[in-house]
């Protein structure tokens, strides 16, 4: 493996007897980076994750992860992980300082550290006032930070986070990835999963997955620059009568509404894509108004996939 990348996989692939959950996915991620599984639910990103992490053996492909071939050198390559899972997945009965205690004896550190690497996380995730409050009484935020510096108490070089922030409130999310940017900065590389288009354009790099397959790559910024679709937005009187007629045509990829405005997804190669889509109103009786804008992540997504987000604009379908 070249030493600057911290993960290449070729091929890697996982079946559940004839279900394929992984196809032929090929990856270089980059040492000391914040790079997100973007994709639907079932799309493959959390199995992905636990074959990476030597949880799962690969159905077909190679694999190595921080120089270590996996799943031949998963027991050496788990010492340099840490892992947090989308659900609380530490002790509820416990305190914050009793859970903290416990991993350190999980990643067997030597005495001498132990209370030090228990303080230093208590202070960097904000738990020093509440190391005597059992876990399962803290807030979503507070567990979260907890999880985070349990899974972080070993000085990980690679942290994988599987969908961390889908049940905390957008200020704690925010706190959360301010802690990841300083690990990151610190060394660490971080692969986290993840269904929120907020939380993806935090990534460095993105690979979108759908159906088991990556089908795109790149930082947030050149997936938008190069998305496989034309972009428009449309003003009408009415703005679901003018939704539904162009949902109707074979060359809108998608339309969704924003407030009294439609975002709409066309084929690339759609000639003349605005003035058709004038033309098209026009002829149904709506008076409208149509231009060219800028892509953003869910428009990628869903040129990507075919998955159409909710009224939100946050989550896959």
């Amino acid at each position: 493996m070249a030493g600057d990348y911290a993960i290449e996989a070729h091929g890697l692939t996982r079946r559940f007897g004839k279900f394929t959950a992984v196809d032929h996915v090929d990856l270089k991620i980059p040492k000391a980076r914040i790079y997100g599984f973007l994709g639907p639910n079932g799309a493959g990103k959390s199995t992905t994750i636990r074959m990476l992490c030597g949880l799962l053996e690969p159905s077909e492909g190679e694999v190595e992860v921080l120089g270590h071939k996996v799943p031949q050198e998963a027991e050496i390559l788990r010492r340099k992980l840490g892992y947090m899972t989308q659900s609380f997945s530490l002790y509820g009965d416990l305190t914050t300082r009793e859970n903290l205690e416990f991993m350190a004896d999980v990643f067997t550190l030597p005495p001498a550290k132990r209370k030090a690497r228990i303080q230093e996380a208590a202070e960097r995730y904000f738990l020093t006032e509440l190391m005597s409050q059992r876990a399962g009484t803290l807030s979503g935020g507070q567990r979260q930070r907890l999880a985070l510096a349990a899974a972080t108490l070993h000085s990980p070089e690679m942290l994988f986070l599987d969908e961390p922030t889908s049940a905390v409130d957008p200020q704690s999310r925010r706190d959360f990835w301010d802690r990841l940017f300083e690990l990151a900065a610190e060394g660490t590389t971080i692969l986290v999963s993840t269904h929120l288009m907020d939380e993806a354009e935090r990534c460095h790099g993105l690979a979108i997955i759908s159906r088991g397959k990556l089908v795109a790559e790149g930082t947030p910024h050149e997936l938008m620059e190069g998305i496989d679709a034309q972009v428009l937005e449309i003003e009408a009187p009415d703005p679901q009568q003018a939704s539904k007629l162009l949902k109707e045509q074979p060359y809108v990829k998608s339309v969704t509404q924003l407030g009294t405005r439609l975002h709409a997804l066309l084929d690339k190669d759609a000639k003349d894509g605005a003035k058709k889509l004038v033309q098209l109103l026009k002829g149904a009786g709506i008076e409208s108004k149509v231009k060219a804008v800028d892509a953003n992540l869910e428009d990628v997504f869903v040129a990507s996939t075919g998955f159409q987000s909710d009224a939100g604009g946050k989550r896959a379908a």
